[in-house]
């Protein structure tokens, strides 16, 4: 099989890729190691940025989106049982974010790439990328038995954290920064109304909750949980207790519990490689990249890396210059390291690292600087709408 740019993965950032590509008319294979069924049972973050929002436009994946996407003017701060309202469209000029689950964003985007004739492989095994510093870079995987080759200009990898692409890179030309926080999330999605029209992040002494939505009808709940703590220790009522306690007096007041449609705990970490392209083969999303979902950063850097990406190839193919894949590497990491910044400053704001009374008391005059600052208000809604 030929083509001209090989893509490893089909999340969202494979996907919205493929989607961008095809409508430009440029050859592109998605392979992906799961089923579609797999894939679409992942459930991930839901909060899309302004330029997110404005990307899928693009691509022709929004329609549902903009039917049932919930447009959000702002958010809560919480802490000491008070309200701290960010309102982003007064201190960004008038940017928004969208509620819309990233589930249902992968959907739109299979959905958009079967009406057209691109093909995606699902199932391939044993994926294997080759020769990418050459000018005939090549992808082989496994399927149904059978050994197949895909002769391709360049290498997409977006296949996650664990996914074949960055691993193909010699040890010695990349260079990895992690840093793990000792606590995690346990989250509920639960189909009851949530307690704010507004998602509403909650400092609390015993440990970060956070209250998000799905839809009005569905919401996505989570409390801040020791690293080594049990999924089967955290029965429901239990979860609804505690997330409840840690609420404000006035949001838990119109708490609407009700069965769990599913119950996960999650670890927390932030993770960067560099640089994130390799001659012809360019990371993207979380096979380069992982930040701590304080910031509902993860997705919407996904979607940067797919931008970026797709106009540097528009303009090797439209102009023959590849003055944007050179930089591409440049371009992404001075975004990616800004988000993770802003994701690291709202883990260590919101969550409580330890007993320690002086750190403690840090968080304290940093939200209480929040209250009083228009300039730090419009710094964290300018991020959190997401920089350009």
């Amino acid at each position: 099989m030929n083509t001209q740019v090989a893509i490893i993965g089909s999340g969202p950032t494979g996907l919205l890729l493929g989607q961008l590509l095809t409508n430009q008319g440029i050859n592109n294979v998605i392979l992906e190691a799961k089923t579609k069924d797999y894939v679409l049972g992942r459930i991930r973050a839901g909060v899309l940025e302004q330029c997110t929002i404005d990307v899928l436009r693009e691509a022709g994946a929004s329609e549902r989106m903009d039917k049932e996407g919930l447009v959000h003017n702002g958010f809560n701060l919480c802490f000491n049982n008070r309200y701290l309202r960010i309102p982003f469209t007064q201190l960004t000029d008038g940017k928004v974010v969208m509620i819309y689950g990233q589930t249902e964003v992968t959907r739109d985007l299979m959905e958009a790439r079967e009406g057209t004739a691109a093909t995606t492989v699902y199932e391939a095994a044993n994926v294997q990328l080759h020769d990418y510093t050459s000018d005939s870079p090549r992808v082989t995987y496994e399927k149904d038995g059978e050994k197949h080759t895909i002769d391709c200009d360049f290498i997409a990898g977006c296949d996650g954290f664990h996914g074949p692409s960055r691993k193909s890179v010699p040890a010695d030309e990349i260079t990895e920064y992690e840093y793990e926080y000792p606590f995690g999330w346990l989250g509920l999605l639960a189909d009851v109304p949530p307690v704010d029209d507004e998602v509403i992040y909650s400092h609390h002494e015993d440990g970060f909750a956070l209250s998000s939505m799905r839809s009005k009808t569905r919401s996505r709940y989570y409390i801040q949980v020791p690293i080594d703590e049990k999924i089967e220790d955290w029965p429901e009522e239990r979860f609804w207790k505690e997330f409840q306690r840690r609420l404000p007096a006035e949001a838990a007041a119109k708490l609407v519990t009700g069965p769990a449609l599913e119950m996960s705990i999650a670890p927390l970490r932030s993770f960067i490689c560099e640089p994130m392209q390799f001659s012809r083969l360019f990371l993207a999303g979380d096979s380069a990249h992982i930040v701590p979902p304080t910031g509902a950063k993860g997705l919407n850097l996904a979607a940067g890396d797919a931008k970026t990406l797709f106009e540097a190839l528009k303009l090797h193919y439209g102009e023959g210059k590849d003055d944007l894949l050179n930089s591409y590497s440049d371009d992404c990491l001075d975004r990616v390291w800004k988000a993770s910044r802003f994701s690291w400053w709202m883990t260590t704001l919101f969550h409580k690292f330890s007993e320690n009374p002086f750190n403690r008391k840090i968080q304290q005059a940093e939200l209480e600087y929040l209250v009083g600052s228009k300039a730090g208000q419009t710094t964290i809604a300018e991020n959190f709408v997401g920089l350009d």
